[in-house]
């Protein structure tokens, strides 16, 4: 039976790694987790094209290669590569969204949130 993959994009912030990784098993059933790592992501996804064309070019190959069908982009509470409030990350998390569904990948897309406590919470699922 082939191993199943799963993608995400996450903070290279090593707290909100095992959480998500967790989370992310869970949710899709995924044997294995390619990560994507940068610091603040929900703020580059959200505002810099040349950054998401390059984490769009990681996303392509753990789909075409791994057979990825589920994606998620991360946001975390105490963020230092991008130390904005909540909301603030949550408005991030839904811009990046909007640009990500532009890219009709075929995967289920879900944002997520990471709290005070290293839970994870679903804010949003996209189906693109």
């Amino acid at each position: 039976m082939a191993s199943k993959f799963a993608t995400v994009i996450n903070c290279m912030d090593g707290r909100v790694q095992e959480p998500v990784i967790q989370w992310m098993k869970s949710q899709t059933g995924a044997d294995y987790i390619d990560v994507i790592t940068e610091a603040g992501p929900d703020r580059i996804m959200a505002s810099t094209a040349t950054a998401s064309r390059l984490i769009l070019q990681r996303i392509l190959i753990s789909r075409d290669k791994h057979n990825s069908t589920n994606l998620a982009l991360v946001a975390h509470f105490d963020c230092v590569g991008n130390p904005v409030s909540r909301d603030v990350h949550l408005h991030h998390l839904k811009q990046a969204g909007k640009i990500i569904e532009t890219w009709n990948l075929g995967m289920h897309i879900c944002l997520i949130w990471v709290n005070e406590n290293w839970q994870v919470e679903l804010i949003e699922e996209i189906i693109s």
